[in-house]
Parts: structure tokens; C-alpha cells; sequence
């Protein structure tokens, strides 16, 4: 039995019980929850690992229920939803959910999700302060140096584009919405900044990979944002 419980927030019953049979056959733990209430009092009692959460319930929106568990949670939340539009994703995004996944989707995208939020989980736990050092690939971070390196050599980062470059890796996995970024980086979010965050993602990425055209480590969003990928 995997160790890891998911809550599956989910009213249609055809695809709670399609995400539930998935899970059964990987030997995952979960509840579900068929409405926004129960969802958060299960969020509370249980304590899941991961959130599955679609955003269309019948009694609260689902934006409404990350915000909540926003409030005292870091718990990996994915979404699930019918909602394909780019301000949906940058809405839930924004209000903290580490992913979205649109209907209809596959077994195997929902599955890989998944492992991402895990690898994220199973980071955060090996990261503490006596180790405080993100390594993913070639890629080294030593927060207590200020300094990172590939492939054992120095990067020779701008300000900027350090700190760009911690908060994609200490969110490794979860796509970071362009608001989130230029909020971090200028306390902002003006369509100037945008455009200056796309220039200094650009001279991190020169820095960072091997091919550009074919990043390896950060993943562009169209119209979202940026995710590093791990390695």
C-alpha cells in the first residue's frame, strides 16, 4: 500500500470513480469528497498528502477552497477541471494550487502529476537545515553559500536571476504563475515587469541549459508561467 493518502474532490461520479479506480491500481490511500464543505472538513480531519480538486462543485468554487486551505496548508493541491481557459489556470494557480490538469485527461498525465507532487513532498521533507543544498540533475544550489553551480562549475548569476532561480527550484514542480514572479522578484505586477521577467528567464536559461530550444530544467507555460522540471 503506498504510504501517500489523496483527497479526490470530485462531484461527477463517473470521473471520482475513474480518478479512485486509478488510485485503487496503484495502491494509493484516499477520501473523496463530492462538494466544497465536505472537501475542507476532510482536507482538516484527515490530513491527505495531495488535493485532487475540481473547481466546478455545486455549493463553493473551487478557487475559493484553495485560498482556504491556503490559510494553514502546503499541501500539494492539483486541479481537475473542465475550465481550459488561460485566466481559469492563472486564477487557481494564483490562489495556490501547484498544478492544473484539464478534462478530459489520461490515467498515465494524471498518474505523472502525481509522482511530480510526491518528488516535491519527498524534497521538501530531505530538505532541512542541516542540508540545506537543492540539487536536481547537474544543477547544484547552496543556499547558505548564495551560490549555485553546474556540473560541479560556478554560475555566475545576477541577483535577479538567482533569486528567480531559487524560487523555481523551491517550488520544483509547481508551475509559478508570472504574477507570482514579478510579485517575488519587484513586489509587482505590471505588464512591464512581465516583460522584464521574460528577459532575465531568457539569460538564466543561456546559463542554465544545454539547449535552449530544448530546455531541460525550467518549462515554459505559454500565457501562464514557468516550472523547473525534476530532473
Amino acid at each position: 500500500m503506498n504510504k501517500y493518502m489523496i483527497l479526490v474532490v470530485e462531484d461527477d461520479a463517473a470521473i471520482r470513480n475513474l480518478i479512485v479506480t486509478t488510485l485503487e491500481t496503484q495502491g494509493y490511500r484516499y477520501k473523496t469528497a463530492v462538494s466544497g464543505k465536505e472537501a475542507l472538513m476532510e482536507a482538516a480531519t484527515h490530513n491527505p498528502d495531495i488535493l485532487l480538486l475540481d473547481l466546478g462543485l455545486p455549493d463553493l468554487d473551487g478557487v475559493d477552497i484553495i485560498r482556504k486551505i491556503r490559510t494553514w496548508s502546503t499541501m500539494p493541491i492539483i486541479v481537475v477541471s473542465a475550465r481550459s481557459e488561460d485566466s481559469d489556470k492563472i486564477e487557481a494557480l494564483d490562489a495556490g494550487a501547484d498544478d492544473y490538469l484539464t478534462k478530459p485527461f489520461s490515467v498515465e498525465e494524471l498518474l505523472a502529476r502525481l509522482r511530480v507532487s510526491i518528488r516535491r513532498i519527498s524534497y521538501n521533507q530531505g530538505l532541512t537545515e542541516e542540508n540545506p543544498v537543492f540539487v536536481n540533475g547537474e544543477l547544484k544550489i547552496d543556499y547558505a553559500s548564495g551560490c549555485a553551480y553546474l556540473k560541479e562549475e560556478e554560475l555566475h548569476l545576477t541577483p535577479i536571476e538567482y533569486k528567480l532561480l531559487c524560487l523555481l527550484a523551491k517550488n520544483v514542480g509547481k508551475v509559478l504563475t508570472h504574477t507570482y514572479l514579478t510579485r517575488e522578484i519587484w513586489g509587482s505586477a505590471f505588464e512591464s515587469d512581465v516583460a522584464s521577467l521574460r528577459v532575465f528567464m531568457a539569460t538564466l536559461r543561456k546559463k542554465i541549459e544545454t539547449d535552449t530550444t530544448h530546455p531541460q530544467y525550467i518549462q515554459t507555460h505559454v500565457g501562464v508561467g514557468y516550472r523547473m522540471i525534476r530532473i
